[in-house]
């Protein structure tokens, strides 16, 4: 299992660096509409009926973008909002993807909200719990106590797969729709949208995984 989690943190770095990779092999490619990130998003937005959507510039550095629902806000970092790249564009429609999912109450999305608190209590106190849990010799219950916290949070990572990937594939479908990209493009935007989706598939790996360590060692203390 310890052997199963190293492969999946090597796949999590690997899927980091393809991501920063793709990024800055989408930024020299400029895009042949010659729309900037924000251009994109507010032509997006408002083809949507979202003219209520803001869009600002993110102060947290390079991919920091992201869509605020609370406040309808979709920040975008700087070389996404001004630049004018096939990268830059990808980024940019992804997150009014997610806009998009939010004011057509998507039914994953709608879940991960909902699932926030849990997953916040479940992935601030598991980890005490658990090494509580193993440090005890009777800290059986804490384990358990721990391993249900942490489930919390194991399954807002799973939900927000499916929402990363339809944010995804509505962003391209906008991207093509609007003819904001050429056909010779779309394998540009591809390559951008999927390393991104990769991350969170690796990470959810590594979350898995380690839920099912943490249950085989409370199971082998049961019996």
């Amino acid at each position: 299992m310890d052997f199963l989690i190293l492969i999946a943190f090597g796949l999590a770095l690997w899927a980091q660096s393809s991501v920063q990779g793709n990024f800055k092999k989408g930024s020299k490619i400029k895009a042949s509409s010659n729309m900037t990130g924000v251009e994109v998003a507010r032509r997006i937005l408002d083809s949507e009926g979202l003219s209520d959507v803001r869009i600002e510039l993110s102060k947290r550095g390079t991919l920091s973008d992201h869509y605020d629902p609370t406040a309808k806000v979709i920040r975008l970092s700087e070389p996404v909002y001004r630049g004018n790249s096939i990268a830059s564009l990808s980024v940019a429609a992804h997150e009014v993807g997610h806009a998009i999912q939010h004011a057509n109450h998507y039914s994953m999305l709608v879940l991960r909200h909902k699932l926030v608190p849990f997953a916040n209590i479940g992935s601030q106190l598991a980890p005490f719990l658990l090494i509580a849990g193993f440090i005890f010799t009777q800290g059986s219950m804490l384990i358990g106590i721990g391993i249900i916290l942490f489930s919390a949070a194991v399954l807002f990572q799973i939900v927000t797969l499916p929402v990363e990937f339809d944010a995804s594939r509505r962003a391209k479908n906008k991207l093509i729709e609007l003819g904001m990209i050429a056909n010779q493009e779309e394998r540009g935007v591809s390559k951008v949208l999927n390393a991104a989706a990769l991350t969170y598939v690796a990470s959810t790996l590594i979350a898995v995984l380690e839920l099912i360590k943490y249950i085989m060692i409370f199971r082998g203390r049961q019996n």
